[in-house]
């Protein structure tokens, strides 16, 4: 839930960024695919609780892959999460091409079934003003939940989005679904690299 509006903030960031630029208005999202540089991503992989260094890296593209299986109240988990969130966001917003995938799980003890689950792919290329987000293996509970359970609890927030998360989840049930997006321009300082 929380990519989805990520997700959603990064296409709205997109978007201001293309109308400054005078550039064509957003074409309607589409049914998620990898990043188009996925080919050229070396992952840098960070354990639970592990920062990233706050000066970044050069990569580009800039491909990560975080462990987020112990967002667990009793052990600290929690704790160590949310110290390492900042340094994540902050190379991420510096990248005009990356790509992260993540794993997250969040409970209130380890011997306990996490309260929600799933893994995550979400990627953005500013210069050409594209991104998608994937969200994949979503429990409740230790139950699979769909698309149409998702979309009825972001609903109440944002009827726009919650019709996004039906039109390219997978359903009642089914666990996961995902949209890409084009905002059209992009951000010139980017460019268009292949």
């Amino acid at each position: 839930m929380l990519r989805f509006l990520i997700a959603s903030a990064v296409a709205t960031t997109l978007a201001a960024s293309a109308a400054s630029y005078g550039a064509a208005a957003p074409a309607p999202p589409a049914p998620y695919h990898d990043p188009p540089f996925a080919a050229k991503c070396h992952f840098r992989h960070f354990g639970e609780g592990v920062a990233p260094p706050p000066s970044g890296y050069p990569d580009d593209p800039l491909c990560v892959d975080y462990a987020k299986r112990d967002i667990t109240v009793d052990n600290g988990g929690a704790v160590r999460f949310a110290a390492a969130e900042p340094a994540r966001f902050a190379i991420a917003a510096r990248a005009c091409r990356y790509w992260q995938v993540d794993h997250w799980s969040v409970q209130l003890d380890r011997g306990f079934t996490a309260v929600v689950r799933w893994d995550g792919s979400y990627w953005y290329d500013r210069g050409r003003g594209i991104g998608g987000v994937l969200m994949r293996n979503f429990r409740v509970g230790g139950q699979p939940s769909g698309a149409q359970q998702a979309a009825a609890l972001v609903a109440t927030v944002s009827p726009p989005m919650a019709a996004q998360i039906r039109r390219y989840g997978k359903g009642s049930g089914r666990s996961g679904g995902g949209m890409s997006f084009q905002l059209g321009g992009g951000d010139p300082s980017c460019g268009t690299r292949e």
